[in-house]
C-alpha cells in the first residue's frame, strides 16, 4: 500500500479519534493537498509547528493501528471475500461476498 493510501485508510479508521484542530489541519494537508506554507498562513502557525502536527498524527494514527490492528483486519476481509466470490461456483454465495465487499 502506497503512502498516501495508507494515510487514509489510518485517518478513515482513526481519525475521529483527533482532535478537532489535528484533524482540520490533517485533512487539509492530506485530502485537500495544501503546503506547509499555505496551513501554516490559514492556521496562523509556523511552517515547523504544522510539519510536527502532521508527524505526530501520523504516529498518533500509526499507534492506534499497531494496538487495534483494524486496517490489517479489514484487508484481510476484504481479500477474503473477494476470494470467497471469485471462486465459488453458487450464484448466491457470490451475490452475499459482493455485498459483503461493498459494506467492506
Amino acid at each position: 500500500m502506497d503512502d498516501i493510501a495508507k494515510k487514509n485508510m489510518l485517518y478513515d479508521f482513526y481519525g475521529e479519534l483527533l482532535t478537532q484542530h489535528q484533524r482540520q489541519i490533517y485533512e487539509d494537508a492530506v485530502y485537500n493537498d495544501c503546503s506547509l506554507s499555505e496551513l501554516a498562513e490559514e492556521y496562523n502557525i509556523s511552517r515547523q509547528g504544522v510539519h510536527d502536527l502532521l508527524k505526530r498524527c501520523d504516529s498518533i494514527l500509526e499507534g492506534y493501528e499497531d494496538k487495534l490492528k483494524l486496517v490489517e483486519k479489514f484487508n484481510v476481509l476484504r481479500t477474503y471475500a473477494k476470494k470467497i466470490e471469485q471462486r465459488s461456483g453458487d450464484e448466491e454465495v457470490r451475490e452475499l461476498a459482493r455485498k459483503m465487499i461493498d459494506a467492506l
